[in-house]
């Protein structure tokens, strides 16, 4: 009787050990393992009026040519950290983005030129294919639109609603988002308020919610000015916006455009961003390259 019992608890604890076994396996193969070393960048172009010379001029350097030189800077961070990987590593990739998309049909064929991806098969002379379509078409871009001069705006909000996540975000790599735009947001398709939130930000908003003076961010977490929340957890998307330019007039105007940034991030869960204004390139690339590099 004593061994058929001893018997019974052997065979117990071989059948818990198998369970939890067959258990931590389940876990194992059902979590998603992100590899930092593979990253997938995304570059979002603001390709409102802010970019026409005409209307937005700079002297020193015009805002379409800063930006051009924002991407190559990004470009050039990519391919330093794939050059530091091990070919059998590859897995990586970069891709450029609009919203709305501009009605020159050219422009498809552009961002299809600029979807870039390397893996172990990826030849040596891709490198400087890639460069070259760097170097290229993102000014095509800007002529282009530039030329059309139908600017409808640029919808970052509603790209942060409904394609974010499908677009920018790979479960098992480091994703990073590169935003180039002045810090307004509007559309004219997407134009909402809930309470003291809206899905939009301009300079004409900032004077009606009287934020034009160093009290602004006591006056937006007073009456929770802000924009209307967008995602509910994208903490596994880093964020970079470069080009903030805030209208003349207002000294606290660029505070004001990036406090607004910043609470958005948050509330999304966005842990990793930042907010750049519209500095010379020559300024921003070191930022830019550290920002790919993870340092």
């Amino acid at each position: 009787m004593k061994n058929l019992f001893y018997l019974l608890m052997i065979i117990s604890l071989v059948s818990c050990c198998k369970e939890k076994i067959g258990t931590k396996n389940d876990r194992k193969e059902d979590s998603v393992i992100v590899d930092p070393n593979n990253i997938n960048i995304s570059i979002l172009i603001d390709l409102s009026d802010r970019i026409d010379p005409s209307t937005n001029p700079n002297p020193t350097m015009q805002y379409f040519q800063r930006d051009t030189e924002y991407i190559k800077a990004i470009e050039k961070g990519f391919l330093n950290h794939i050059k530091s990987k091990k070919i059998i590593t590859y897995d990586d990739q970069m891709q450029v983005f609009f919203n709305p998309e501009p009605s020159d049909p050219k422009m498809n064929e552009f961002t299809k030129e600029l979807k870039v991806s390397f893996n172990r098969d990826t030849p040596r002379n891709y490198f400087d294919t890639v460069d070259k379509k760097y170097s290229e078409l993102p000014l095509n871009i800007y002529q282009s639109a530039i030329h059309d001069g139908n600017y409808v705006g640029s919808d970052i909000w509603e790209f942060f609603k409904n394609k974010v996540k499908d677009y920018c975000i790979k479960n098992d790599r480091r994703n990073i988002l590169f935003i180039l735009t002045d810090g307004y947001m509007y559309h004219q398709n997407t134009q909402f308020a809930e309470e003291n939130k809206t899905s939009y930000l301009t300079s004409k908003l900032i004077k009606a919610n009287n934020l034009t003076t160093s009290d602004f961010k006591n006056v937006i977490e007073k009456n929770k000015y802000g924009f209307v929340k967008a995602n509910d957890n994208l903490s596994n998307l880093e964020v970079i916006v470069l080009g903030i330019n805030p209208e003349k007039g207002n000294p606290f105007e660029e505070a004001v455009i990036k406090e607004y940034w910043e609470n958005w991030f948050k509330e999304m869960k966005i842990k990793n961003y930042q907010i750049k204004s519209a500095d010379l390139p020559s300024n921003l690339e070191p930022i830019i390259l550290k920002a790919i590099a993870g340092k």
